[in-house]
């Protein structure tokens, strides 16, 4: 099937619900010479599903350097390479922008077949502010680093995209609390499209109760979707927030939030927590 329109799609797949697969997702899988997938055997029961089957290869964040050169090589022969990811759309946390950087980059059509992504869906239903948003991805598994991750996003003022695993979710959940408070609104969206799609809206402390008690808050594939902070709260702490991260490169600590505090006038105790957190350790209870 290979000819003069040799390129790059970049085809959007479905989240859960093989119905959001479009028709023209559908037709440029057909007319692929290549799938390029990231793991293909999940893919290629999407293909069949779907009542096709294509000659397929891996693209995955171990072998992405490495395939590059080959895919470009036929695509520049004329063939055209369908890259998909496991569900939604390729390179939102998922494997591809090396690729597609590559063939942008050596002047090879891109085209975006788009459709479904788990971080639409979710800010489509969370009831949140979505005029600005900002996507996170995954936060680190690490606890320390976890929080000193949302001590930096604390202060952001848009609304917030996270993806999170089930196993983590209440973990997550609970540095939220201690981090944004117990008032800020939030939702989990779980399982979108799917059979038990589930959607819990509430204060980030009412979420906390609710994956304390409900087991299937933390099953399937989740997203966070959170409120930015309130424009009210800021001015000072977004002042502190940019001075801290430059003032820990140089001082330590206490010396650090104390100059701080003074340059965005809040109270040193606010600014030695944050600068704690961003250090990656525990504050002191002197």
């Amino acid at each position: 099937m290979a000819g003069s329109g040799g390129g790059l799609d970049v085809i959007a797949t479905p989240i859960g619900n093989l119905g959001d697969l479009s028709p023209r997702a559908l037709a440029a899988l057909a007319a692929a010479d290549l799938v390029a997938a990231e793991d293909t055997r999940h893919s290629a029961q999407l293909l069949a599903a779907a009542g096709l089957s294509r000659p397929m290869i891996s693209l995955h964040e171990h072998n992405e350097t490495q395939r590059i050169a080959a895919l470009l090589t036929r695509m520049r022969n004329g063939e055209r390479i369908a890259l998909i990811s496991d569900a939604g759309t390729p390179l939102l946390s998922d494997p591809g922008y090396l690729l597609v950087s590559a063939a942008a980059s050596a002047g090879i059509s891109v085209r975006a077949i788009p459709g479904p992504s788990a971080i639409t869906a979710a800010l489509s239903v969370a009831g949140l502010p979505t005029d600005n948003f900002v996507f996170e991805g995954f936060l680190s598994a690490r606890a320390a680093q976890r929080r000193q991750q949302l001590q930096v996003l604390s202060i952001e003022t848009r609304t917030l995209v996270l993806f999170e695993a089930p196993h983590r979710i209440l973990d997550t959940l609970k540095d939220l609390l201690t981090v944004f408070g117990a008032e800020r609104q939030a939702v989990v969206a779980r399982e979108l499209t799917k059979a038990h799609e589930s959607i819990y809206r509430g204060s980030i402390g009412q979420l906390v109760a609710m994956a304390e008690t409900d087991a299937n808050l933390a099953r399937g594939e989740i997203v966070l979707v959170i409120a930015g902070a309130a424009v009210s709260e800021q001015g000072d702490m977004a002042l502190l927030g940019r001075a801290l991260p430059l003032l820990l490169k140089e001082l330590p600590p206490a010396r650090a939030a104390s100059i701080a505090a003074k340059l965005a006038e809040v109270p040193r105790e606010t600014a030695y927590q944050m600068a704690m957190q961003l250090a990656g350790r525990e504050p002191s209870k002197d």
